[in-house]
């Protein structure tokens, strides 16, 4: 049987801009997405910790180095550039894998480093 787990958290991130007029995703640098093992096209979840909004919806990868975390399309409409967010992704899993698995926790500072 296979469980679906946290795979990835990215704590604690800076919306840097909204874009409305994309077509759609988040856009994050390069290096925190390597940090996190989240891949371009994945889908994750964006969690609003300063107005409590929950969506999902695919990554874009950001210029590395970039400290970038650009909300696109609709999902613009539910963050606001300076929002705290929290970025999950997630993964299934075999119940042999359980023993001793723990996801990867990326925490970021209030200028998008990860500390």
């Amino acid at each position: 049987m296979l469980l679906e787990f946290l795979n990835s958290k990215i704590h604690r991130a800076t919306v840097t801009d909204s874009n409305l007029n994309y077509v759609g995703s988040i856009t994050i640098d390069e290096e925190i997405l390597d940090a996190a093992k989240i891949r371009e096209w994945q889908k994750v979840d964006i969690l609003d910790i300063n107005n409590g909004e929950r969506f999902q919806t695919y990554v874009i990868k950001g210029k590395r180095g970039s400290k970038m975390f650009c909300v696109n399309g609709a999902a613009a409409r539910k963050v606001q550039a300076g929002d705290k967010i929290i970025i999950c992704s997630y993964r299934y899993v075999t119940e042999d894998e359980l023993e001793g698995y723990k996801p990867t926790i990326v925490q970021i500072d209030n200028d998008n480093n990860i500390v």
